[in-house]
């Protein structure tokens, strides 16, 4: 037996393709009649403002919750019980981050992306500048996980074997991703976004009821399965330190993934421009708030499958299936219900994908053409509809970069790309957003300072962490973790930088701006009133 057909037997690959061909098909009717009404700027970049705070809160929930949430938490907790489901507390609690200090205001403020709130009170093209490689940097690692994981994907669920065929489903899905942000801009998007976050709650809901009614709705009956089925180190599942424990470099490697994770949600672009997509404030407020029920709800969900998955398929068996930790999901579904529900499963796996590298390719594009060529190129004297082109141009070159990207990393250990555009965005991001709404004295230099150095700490110790070389060779695969095979110059000891590239932003922000006397304290005092009040937000959106 081949590929999937080792670790899931009795799988149907033709029927999960068909489900998977269903949903697209549905979804590019839908994207196709949104495209419609896409007719102005404000329609491409923000969907004319016309979505409510429950409708862009299903829809921040479809851009957040990637495959990894869906596949890689659910293994995490199958093999490493608590350590696992701490995953999940991290990106929960973000959100809080997200509403307490960043939404309301950051809707208040800008126009269309996280520039127009940066470039406010400072000099507009060098700080746009900036914001705009943060945004393409933060928006590439996250575009490469996705399409990289696309092509593992396939390999686990549809059966698919060797390197061309993972490659033409890679570019398959990069060519839906272009059509869906060419024709329906962030309209069609978020209708992708919504479909793909209810099909996600929903198919997560059935399985952990399923899962449930199988040990009488009684989760301590649940746990103890997981541990009888976990051997000699299943009791480790029910407390921390399975996987983080083991070392000092190890719970300091946590506790920086957990800072990067928790702080950079609000800093993510694409996360951020969705806030864009609702008429006032509040509006904005609302929607944080529903995405925080639907994604707490969905984390639960998580530990149940994760649990149910090391109970029902047991850890031996994960492991040995292709793809790891990300099949115990789909091996759960395939115990559960059999073709139909893994089908299903593999169907929403791939809308997951493509809403996220959709929701990641409109954001990268609609930055690099407001701010990088309608303010900096232009100087800001252009039309909307010329802004509009290049912003389609850029999609249609931002999809070919990522899917070359995503067939050249498919066999790489992609797990760093996801840590790295969390921590470019708590680094780069978070800390200049926060100085600009927070503090009177922050200006240019500041900003520069920040952006610019939070992003070159950042990506410097991730490219001489473990994560890149220098993990020893594991005697069952005989390849090592780190992504660089057979080499080792790492110097930096942990695999997640945000432990010192946060702070290092931080001083870095400070220190440029107490350096510099160049401040604008008449422009904070409207930017102050304008996010605390939303007192002239209406204007700015409308020039």
């Amino acid at each position: 037996m081949n590929t999937l057909a080792a670790g899931v037997q009795g799988s149907s690959p033709a029927l999960n393709i068909t489900i998977f061909a269903i949903f697209v098909a549905i979804t590019l009717v839908i994207v196709f009649r949104a495209s419609r009404n896409t007719k102005t700027a404000s329609d491409y970049y923000a969907a004319g403002r016309a979505f409510t705070g429950p409708q862009n809160g299903i829809a921040i929930s479809g851009d957040y919750l990637s495959a990894a949430s869906f596949l890689g938490i659910a293994g995490a907790i199958a093999i490493n019980g608590y350590d696992g489901f701490l995953y999940s507390i991290g990106f929960l609690v973000a959100w809080l981050v997200a509403l307490l200090l960043v939404a309301e205001l950051l809707r208040n403020t800008g126009k269309f992306t996280m520039g127009d709130v940066l470039a406010f009170r400072m000099k507009q093209r060098p700080v746009r500048a900036a914001a705009a490689i943060s945004t393409l940097a933060v928006s590439f690692f996250y575009l490469l996980a996705q399409m990289a994981g696309a092509g593992g994907l396939v390999n686990l669920l549809l059966g698919i074997e060797g390197n061309l065929g993972q490659d033409l489903v890679i570019a398959v899905v990069g060519v839906i991703m272009i059509l869906y942000v060419l024709i329906g801009g962030m309209k069609g998007t978020t209708w992708v976004q919504i479909i793909k976050a209810v099909l996600l709650i929903a198919g997560a809901f059935a399985m952990t009821l399923w899962v449930l009614g199988k040990y009488g709705f009684n989760l301590s009956s649940l746990f103890q399965a997981a541990v009888d089925k976990g051997g000699r180190t299943g009791e480790a599942l029910l407390g921390p330190g399975k996987q983080y424990g083991k070392t000092g470099t190890t719970k300091l490697d946590f506790l920086s993934l957990g800072i990067a994770l928790v702080l950079g949600t609000a800093g993510l672009p694409h996360v951020l421009m969705r806030f864009y997509t609702v008429p006032t404030a509040k509006d904005a407020r609302r929607s944080v708030v529903w995405a925080i029920a639907l994604i707490g709800i969905f984390y639960l969900f998580t530990l149940v499958l994760g649990y149910g998955a090391g109970a029902l398929v047991g850890p031996d068996v994960i492991a040995k299936a292709p793809g790891t930790t990300n099949s115990a999901a789909p091996l759960l579904a395939l115990e559960l219900g059999g073709p139909v529900l893994l089908g299903f499963i593999a169907a929403v796996a791939f809308a997951t994908i493509l809403a996220v590298v959709a929701g990641l390719t409109i954001t990268a594009s609609a930055s690099f053409a407001h701010d990088v060529y309608a303010n900096v190129i232009k100087k800001g004297k252009t039309d909307p509809d010329s802004e509009v082109r290049v912003a389609r141009i850029t999609a249609l070159v931002i999809g070919a970069v990522a899917i070359v990207g995503g067939i050249l990393a498919k066999n790489q250990n992609v797990a760093f790309l996801v840590a790295l555009a969390f921590a470019v965005a708590a680094s780069a991001n978070l800390p200049t957003i926060l100085y600009s709404l927070f503090w009177k004295r922050f200006n240019t230099q500041g900003a520069l300072w920040s952006i610019y150095g939070g992003l070159a700490v950042c990506v410097l110790l991730i490219v001489f962490s473990p994560a890149v070389s220098g993990k020893p060779v594991d005697p069952k695969t005989g390849k090592s973790a780190s992504m660089i095979q057979g080499v080792d110059f790492h110097w930096f000891p942990l695999d997640n930088p945000g432990i010192v590239s946060i702070p290092v932003a931080f001083f870095l922000g400070w220190l440029g701006t107490v350096l510099s006397k160049d401040h604008n304290q008449k422009k904070y005092a409207e930017m102050e009133v304008r996010s605390l009040t939303g007192a002239g937000a209406e204007k700015a959106v409308k020039h």
